[in-house]
């Protein structure tokens, strides 16, 4: 029997890809994990902004069956906030909208960088930043944005997980955005595709239909060797094939694992989210759909307007108004969520977003647990310790499986059967997968087993 732990997107993949001859196991009353959207008093709130630009055609057509050919396509333009400033993203190839002296400060670092070849790799991810952008920018700019997202200094960060999801110029593009904004975008995210009703949740439409889900089922014990798991009710259920996509940290933690392996498993790292949802009586101030916040001492990271994605999404003459807060280990959280929310509040007035208090209609929050898995260097020492554990209790090792992410491309050309444990999904990998990974995780299990 094959059963899968967790109904989130990596789970109902999987499930779908089996033709759903499993059972999965679901803690929530809902699948969908990330991605359910969330319906408050006329608005649809998704957990950060979610919007599909896969450039993988059997993702886009399978989200484009799951809502019958129901959704909107659209040019993407995110901003960011600097001190007061609007620059368009990406920062580093718009420094025309940055305010002098900074412009001519970035721009002098930045040639100086690239004034001869670097004689070394780049040991982390500020070395990194330095050497692609010269030292005053990449302090200013994603040191500081690093910081608030992902909660931990570049320093201890690794590179492998950049790839094209930050952007090294070339140097003719930094000095032409300096006097005027590219006519071209250089962003990585050009043209997005979003459910014109329903929320990015809608996506699942086809994955779900037919799966054999029991909700509030919530693990609370995994043994490797019976091949058994028990739930907080409970009951027990047998196994001959797990497919895990729970956080590969809470699985070991309530797994047979020894000692020593739960201890490398606590050190992998996760930042944990908290949403601050603001209905405002008037419409968004800026066409962008979210932005970015540079300020270090601004508890703003990111920032979405639900009716941006689709209209269908908020109430015509207001804004949904969404606000990422990151927090980790690494950057504990020291005042109360009411003063949060405060100051919140007070820093969308400050950036224009927000007219004034007087026009906020509601607040809502959300607390998620596991937002970012946090590439820190301790990541791939501790992330194999556990993997040639698990090995010993029927997972198979794969080539990838400590890359932050996977070429699907190679993979499901690689031929390579999987065994009877089986880690799925962002969180159960811990990898940076974004929707279309999940997806296609599923679609290689099935050709793997």
């Amino acid at each position: 029997m094959t059963i899968i732990l967790g109904a989130g997107l990596a789970g109902l993949s999987a499930s779908y890809h089996l033709n759903h001859d499993c059972e999965i196991y679901e803690k929530q009353e809902h699948c969908g994990g990330h991605i359910f959207s969330h319906q408050i008093n006329g608005f649809t709130w998704d957990e950060g902004p979610h919007v599909s630009f896969t450039k993988y055609d059997y993702v886009k057509e399978l989200f484009a069956a799951s809502v019958e050919g129901d959704f909107l396509e659209y040019h993407m333009h995110p901003t960011n906030y600097y001190k007061g400033s609007w620059v368009p993203h990406p920062a580093q190839t718009n420094l025309f909208a940055v305010p002098e002296p900074m412009r001519s400060l970035v721009l002098e670092s930045f040639l100086s960088s690239r004034s001869e070849e670097p004689d070394r790799k780049p040991a982390n991810y500020q070395e990194w930043l330095e050497l692609a952008f010269g030292s005053v920018f990449a302090n200013e700019f994603p040191r500081a944005y690093t910081v608030k997202y992902w909660t931990t200094e570049p320093a201890n960060m690794s590179t492998e997980w950049v790839g094209e999801r930050v952007l090294y110029p070339q140097v003719e593009d930094v000095k032409a955005g300096t006097i005027k904004a590219p006519e071209k975008s250089k962003n990585y995210l050009t043209v997005a595709r979003y459910p014109a009703k329903g929320g990015y949740f809608s996506y699942t439409n086809k994955l779900k239909a037919g799966a054999k889900i029991h909700y509030r089922k919530k693990v609370t014990h995994i043994d490797l060797q019976k091949k058994e798991v028990s739930f907080e009710d409970g009951t027990k259920v047998s196994y001959t094939r797990l497919i895990n996509t729970l956080p590969l940290t809470e699985f070991i933690k309530m797994s047979t694992a020894p000692l020593d392996i739960k201890q490398a498993a606590e050190q992998l790292s996760c930042s944990d989210l908290v949403l601050i949802n603001v209905i405002a009586s008037h419409v968004a101030p800026i066409k962008n759909q979210w932005l970015y916040v540079y300020d270090m001492e601004k508890y703003s990271t990111r920032i979405n307007f639900a009716e941006s994605f689709s209209p269908a999404n908020g109430t015509p003459g207001k804004t949904g108004i969404q606000v990422e807060v990151y927090f980790s280990k690494y950057r504990e959280q020291t005042e109360s969520l009411p003063v949060i929310i405060d100051k919140v509040c007070d820093e969308l007035v400050e950036m224009g977003l927000l007219k004034d208090r007087n026009h906020i209609e509601e607040i809502s929050t959300r607390r998620v647990k596991y937002a970012n898995v946090i590439f820190d260097l301790p990541r791939e020492e501790s992330l194999n310790k556990v993997y040639d554990y698990l090995a010993t209790c029927g997972l198979v090792r794969e080539e990838d499986d400590l890359a932050p992410m996977t070429n699907w491309h190679k993979k499901l050309e690689n031929g390579k059967k999987l065994g009877s444990l089986i880690m799925a999904g962002r969180y159960g990998e811990w990898k940076y997968y974004w929707t279309d990974d999940c997806v296609m995780r599923g679609l290689h299990i099935s050709k793997a087993i």
